[in-house]
């Protein structure tokens, strides 16, 4: 069926001689970060491909959701022999396809995200280049009722997000941003650290945050890089554990990962 608004649309193209995008009906996603917006944002029939990592539980928020679509295990050939109307990636660059002529397609190219205000300016963008207003702001109404019933955390102090091989992410990032939102100070703000930083062992004993936050794959040792984490000296701090890919992209998961943290806060000592 189509609708009164995008006949009147084409009408005034018409006379003006001006034109308007199609909705586009083949869309191919380049990484895990744009399989997020899409499965969300866009009708199943519109994605052509996904990411090679959108099934992966551990990078990908929406892995269940990206079974049943077809993934790129050869991006550059794949792409250029589906000839998708929209290309998305995080960040998209003019090489993001080798062999693929300037301007061949239409593409979407939106830097991580950081903060939740960056990630319904994301959603939005996605939502427009997909034709799916509406889907969008309905996402964006639904984010916010479910951070806005979080109960208040009750209690707080300052926490480390600490990662494999010591390092330890800084401000200015989502994880930073997530902190903000349920009460917690970050230690990175207070020693001075970068965006991401290597704190070693001794160093982060000395800080004594109240709480680390850790990537739930790093629950258990399986590596040298995963080794420090159970180190006994950081046996006594409390933990928040979260999956990665809650956290590695900006997208819906932000609500799960402010809603664990917090959980989490408010669990018995």
């Amino acid at each position: 069926m189509i609708r009164p608004l995008t006949l009147a649309a084409t009408a005034l193209c018409l006379l003006t001689g001006a034109t308007t995008p199609l909705p586009p009906r083949r869309i191919v996603s380049l990484n895990v970060c744009a399989d997020q917006y899409l499965l969300a944002l866009a009708d199943p029939g519109q994605i052509a491909a996904l990411s090679s990592n959108a099934r992966d539980p551990e990078l990908s928020a929406a892995a269940d959701k990206a079974r049943g679509y077809r993934t790129l295990r050869r991006p550059s050939e794949e792409v250029l022999a589906i000839r998708p109307d929209l290309l998305v990636g995080f960040p998209l660059g003019p090489g993001a396809v080798a062999g693929a002529p300037p301007g061949q397609w239409r593409t979407l190219g939106v830097a991580s995200a950081d903060s939740y205000g960056a990630i319904l300016d994301q959603i939005r963008q996605v939502a427009r280049a997909v034709d799916h207003v509406e889907r969008g702001e309905k996402l964006i109404a639904h984010m916010n009722r479910d951070l806005a019933a979080l109960p208040k955390a009750r209690r707080s102090g300052v926490a480390a997000y600490y990662q494999r091989r010591g390092y330890m992410t800084g401000t200015g990032t989502l994880i930073d941003d997530l902190m903000h939102r349920v009460g917690l100070t970050n230690l990175a703000a207070k020693l001075g650290k970068p965006a991401l930083a290597q704190v070693s062992l001794e160093e982060m004993v000395a800080a004594r945050p109240d709480w680390l936050i850790v990537e739930s794959a790093t629950d258990h040792v399986v590596d040298q890089g995963t080794e420090m984490l159970h180190h006994p000296a950081l046996a006594r701090i409390p933990r928040i554990s979260l999956p990665q890919s809650w956290t590695v992209c900006g997208g819906p998961a932000y609500v799960q990962a402010a809603r664990a943290i917090t959980a989490r806060l408010n669990a018995p000592r």
